[in-house]
């Protein structure tokens, strides 16, 4: 729904004597009931009439209020207040503000922005709200679930921090466990010697190779698990030669998948790495034994039992003294918090480990941090190719890179087939912006609780709801705002711009402050994402409907073009929130 003028509930509240806050706005479901609708079942008990019969007591009252006659027409139809509004002043209070003050998400590149010093919205004004995403293993390259991840995370906060929100952006690397152990053990005894530039192989994808010639290794050496559980004793116990190895496989693979970050436009203001904080989480479970939080088993493994909260019961340390995923998430939590005290720490993690985040909720909870009741989940659901499910340790998983290649060049071939390498610029570039814009833009489709296929042919489709389609639309109105230039030849009449399809373009345009608020309380991108699509079909009806460059009334050739440079601007504004590459020419 598009921004509603607030003297409509101040003056229906004032009619009826009740807060503004109780006053319910609706879209009605066909144009011609109006543009607003007020449903009146809430009230007809207390002033004891029928909701139609409320309905029409309001009308009544408000026609004979000279400033809402001047905003629109109201009346009652059935049990709701139908309002539809003046098009001319609608159009002129939202035309009439320079387009540049409209952006203020979004800086003269069109990045979301740190150097923009964009204005705030009230909305989250005031709060410090965390964000962890991504959380990569040092053990293997980044892949197609992380993609999602990283952009839904990515998203969000540029999402909270257009909403006004104080955010800060963290990521915990995985750089210590079993897993990371078998990469390394693999490597110790197979590789020789080499390095990923002596292979020729990115640094990650080199370290993630390794971790699968484990898995094959120990399908005919039954000890190798045992060498690696090994391997993982002698790391915290702080073996020099062990720990120089993890240092080398960790840096190939942090290296890689920062590189990944970089192209994808993802990033991070401070990084976090489990090998840090687990200590910290092993120092809070003594802690929590020692005063029967925790207790221990017979065979010297630490407990924690959550029967009551139907959690069952968890490990938090092995029989060994080693820690598990727990340990450190406990570790990490405190230090985040320690570091930049929150109002909200948002966890972007996949629907599988929903288990593990309501165990680590309630054991910070039993630990007495205050904080912990500012913790929240975001699960998301799982991507899959069409092939089905990609699987680590059988080397079928979709590596990031090898995917963003993958689009960048059928969006090449698609850029030379239509003979528009001299048109586009530098063909490359914009290929690989077209493949992240269809990427990031499939990936966040659907709400993120669902699970989803990725379909790369699907994806890159510059027709129906896909990336490129609404970077199609974005350069179509670019170049038709050049042709225009700057010549005025009029001075634009807002007031003129009362046809339906103009009408529907306004509201649609004027949507999207209401788009980011429901995005950014519901912590769910796919709205923006629904919303550039409704903006991009509403615009192509009025480009069809309304001629613009050869419309004869040049007093409205220019309120179209006004029409034209605002939804520009949201369009800019509202790509950039869910990481689609803005492109002036395809």
């Amino acid at each position: 729904m598009f921004a509603i003028d607030s003297l409509w509930f101040a003056k229906i509240a004032e009619v009826l004597h009740v807060p503004e806050t109780s006053i319910i706005a609706e879209l009605p479901p066909k144009p011609e009931m109006g543009d607003i609708g007020f449903p009146m079942f809430p009230f007809a008990k207390a002033v004891k009439k029928s909701p139609a019969e409320v309905a029409l007591f309001v009308a009544e009252n408000l026609s004979q209020d000279a400033e809402i006659a001047r905003r629109g027409r109201v009346a009652a139809l059935g049990p709701y207040l139908n309002v539809s509004l003046d098009r001319g002043l609608f159009a002129e209070n939202f035309l009439a503000i320079d387009a540049i003050d409209a952006i203020d998400v979004i800086d003269d590149n069109g990045k979301n922005g740190e150097n923009a010093a964009p204005k705030k919205r009230a909305l989250l004004r005031g709060k410090r709200i965390m964000v962890e995403f991504s959380s990569p293993n040092t053990n293997k390259p980044l892949h197609l679930g992380h993609l999602r991840n990283d952009v839904l995370g990515e998203s969000l906060a540029r999402i909270l921090r257009a909403a006004g929100a104080d955010v800060r952006k963290v990521c915990i690397i995985n750089d210590r466990g079993i897993h990371i152990c078998k990469s390394m053990l693999a490597y110790q005894e197979l590789g020789g010697g080499a390095t990923p530039e002596s292979a020729g192989v990115k640094s990650d994808r080199f370290v993630g190779d390794w971790y699968v010639r484990f898995h094959r290794l120990a399908e005919t050496d039954k000890d190798a698990e045992n060498r690696a559980r090994e391997l993982l004793r002698k790391w915290e116990a702080g073996d020099a030669q062990t720990a120089a190895l993890w240092n080398t496989m960790n840096g190939w693979a942090i290296d890689g998948i920062k590189a990944t970050y970089k192209r994808t436009g993802v990033s991070f203001d401070r990084f976090y790495f489990e090998s840090g904080t687990y200590l910290l989480g092993k120092d809070k479970i003594a802690e929590g034994l020692a005063d029967g939080v925790f207790y221990r088993e017979e065979d010297g493994s630490v407990w924690i039992d959550l029967e009551v909260e139907n959690l069952g019961k968890k490990a938090l340390l092995r029989r060994d003294g080693t820690s598990l995923y727990i340990t450190q998430d406990i570790g990490t939590a405190i230090s985040r918090h320690n570091d930049w005290p929150f109002d909200r720490l948002i966890y972007v993690v996949g629907s599988e480990q929903i288990y593990h985040f309501k165990v680590l909720f309630s054991i910070l909870r039993k630990l007495r941090f205050p904080w912990a009741a500012d913790l929240y989940h975001l699960s998301y659901g799982m991507v899959n190719l069409p092939e089905g499910k990609m699987k680590s340790r059988e080397g079928t998983v979709v590596d990031a890179d090898d995917l963003i290649d993958e689009l960048r060049d059928l969006a090449l071939a698609e850029i030379r087939e239509k003979e528009r390498e001299d048109a586009v610029g530098d063909p490359g570039e914009v290929a690989e912006k077209i493949a992240l814009g269809a990427l990031h833009y499939y990936l966040q489709q659907t709400s993120p609780s669902k699970d989803m296929l990725f379909n790369p042919q699907e994806s890159l489709s510059f027709n129906g709801n896909t990336g490129p389609y609404l970077q199609y639309m974005g350069a179509r109105i670019s170049s038709m705002l050049k042709k225009a230039g700057d010549v005025r030849e009029a001075e634009p009449q807002y007031g003129l711009l009362s046809g339906d399809a103009e009408w529907d373009l306004l509201k649609t345009a004027a949507g999207f402050e209401n788009a980011l608020t429901e995005a950014a309380l519901h912590y769910d991108s796919s709205i923006i994402a629904a919303y550039c699509y409704d903006l991009a079909k509403s615009f192509s009806r009025f480009y069809h409907d309304c001629p613009i460059l050869n419309c004869e009334d040049k007093a409205l050739a220019q309120a179209r073009l006004a029409l034209s440079k605002r939804t520009l601007a949201v369009l800019k504004d509202a790509l950039d929130l869910i990481c689609v590459p803005f492109l002036e020419t395809m």
